[in-house]
């Protein structure tokens, strides 16, 4: 699992908060969710995004964003218009002084705004938990990014859309598994853009032997790994392996691994709050729970039980 499919493994979008504003300008949303991802996309209008201590980002119809958390951001028809709702953690809504909203209201199935005939259209999909598998990935992003309708032609936002609003039995699988495929499709073609710095882990998966050794560690973290077994299992040398890994991600096979496997370790003391930590220690390739511990407490500053306590 890389650190693209970790972001939509385990919650996915089954946490996720998708819904359709239907939008008459002058509008504005000011967004403190805390949310550490969320997908808006232009249906049919125009919007901006500001990000706090940004530069201003227009968006046109088909256009897709992704808005780092937990910054806030405010989403307008314009960036001088003065937010007329905040979007608090919990998605709750409140006008900007605390009060009750009144301004923008239910409009049928997972939609709302000012009426189901406004001007502008936006689909938004917030996915409200954050791993430190995914942490690689949120990393790599900017606070802001937009891919362009016409840079990158997608079926998903009109699929979406015609989705978004019926009611009928495994609709909200059908929504989920949506936003996930757009979410994916869009942080796969910003980082490939040839003006985008994309990380070392994505850019990896390129190189053949690299990618090969990457992936056998991702899939297979419980695995009694070394470098030996694993240039044999991708087909060149120990030295080979070694100096490539290193050159090509900035930490050895091993070092990568380790990190590796403590972050899968987190991942499932919040998903799993039934699960022992030997169980959990068995999983990732730790020997014993005391192993699992000991190395988890000097990466995390908690013992396993503290972490999934506090978590």
């Amino acid at each position: 699992m890389d650190p693209l499919a970790a972001l939509l493994d385990g919650p996915r979008a089954h946490g996720a908060f998708l819904l359709r504003s239907v939008l008459t300008p002058p509008w504005s949303l000011r967004i403190e969710d805390r949310a550490p991802l969320t997908v808006v996309s232009v249906v049919r209008g125009e919007a901006w995004i500001v990000p706090d201590g940004g530069e201003a980002v227009s968006m046109g119809e088909g256009d897709v964003a992704i808005a780092r958390g937990p910054d806030p951001y405010l989403v307008a028809d314009h960036p001088g218009t003065p937010p007329q709702a905040v979007i608090l953690p919990g998605q709750e809504c409140r006008t900007p002084d605390g009060g009750h909203l009144t301004a923008l209201t239910d409009a049928g199935v997972r939609t709302w705004g000012h009426g189901a005939d406004g001007p502008v259209v936006l689909l938004t999909g917030t996915y409200g938990m954050e791993g430190e598998l995914s942490k690689r990935l949120l990393a790599a992003l900017p606070a802001v990014l937009v891919l362009r309708a016409a840079d990158w032609p997608t079926p998903l936002v009109g699929l979406l859309a015609t989705e978004i609003g019926k009611d009928v039995p495994g609709q909200e699988a059908v929504l989920d598994r949506l936003l996930d495929l757009l979410l994916i499709a869009a942080l796969r073609a910003w980082f490939d853009r040839p003006d985008t710095s994309a990380p070392a882990w994505y850019r990896a998966h390129e190189d053949p032997v690299v990618g090969q050794a990457l992936r056998l560690l991702q899939h297979q973290p419980a695995e009694p790994w070394t470098v030996a077994k694993l240039a044999a299992d991708v087909g060149v040398s120990r030295a080979a392996l070694a100096r490539r890994f290193t050159a090509t991600l900035g930490e050895t096979p091993m070092a990568y691994l380790a990190a590796w496997r403590l972050a899968l370790a987190a991942d499932l003391l919040r998903q799993h709050p039934e699960a022992t930590i030997a169980a959990i220690a068995h999983q990732v390739g730790y020997g014993s729970a005391f192993a699992l511990s000991a190395a988890f407490k000097r990466e995390f500053g908690a013992s396993p039980q503290h972490y999934r306590r506090r978590a």
